[in-house]
């Protein structure tokens, strides 16, 4: 199934939630402080993503969006990643059995762009890639 306006592909899960691998899609403008910030230009936005290593120091992550005062208040986030990137949430729910893991690796975007055409076209097909590809049993997906 393609994603269209009227359908957006599902699978229903068939696991337990202890047996899930669980990975982070996020459009909250997550990315490794040494990772290039996203292109922030409320004129063009950004068209890209980040992967976070599945074993990063959740210290180590801020978040770039466009217009604070638009978009959302980044304040939160740059405190606490969590409340957008909830990734030592899911370790504890890792480390008390509630899921199986966290997979290896997770996906950011900044979630504002005014290149639609590229992001359906290029960089969601090249999301689902690194998905498919990660062998995560479930998508936690996140947004600012």
């Amino acid at each position: 199934m393609q994603i269209t306006k009227k359908a957006i592909p599902y699978t229903p899960n068939t696991k337990p939630l202890h047996e899930l691998n669980i990975m982070i899609v996020s459009t909250a403008g997550v990315h490794h402080k040494d990772q290039e910030p996203f292109n922030t230009d409320p004129t063009v936005g950004d068209a890209t993503f980040r992967i976070i290593p599945g074993d990063v120091n959740s210290a180590e992550l801020t978040v770039t969006h466009a217009a604070p005062k638009e978009h959302y208040n980044t304040d939160a986030p740059k405190e606490d990643i969590n409340c957008v990137f909830p990734i030592d949430r899911l370790r504890e729910l890792a480390a008390d059995g509630d899921i199986k893991g966290l997979a290896e690796k997770h996906i950011t975007m900044m979630g504002y762009s005014m290149r639609l055409k590229k992001i359906n076209e290029e960089t969601i097909p090249a999301v689902v890639k690194e998905v498919v590809r990660s062998q995560a049993d479930a998508v936690l997906l996140t947004a600012g």
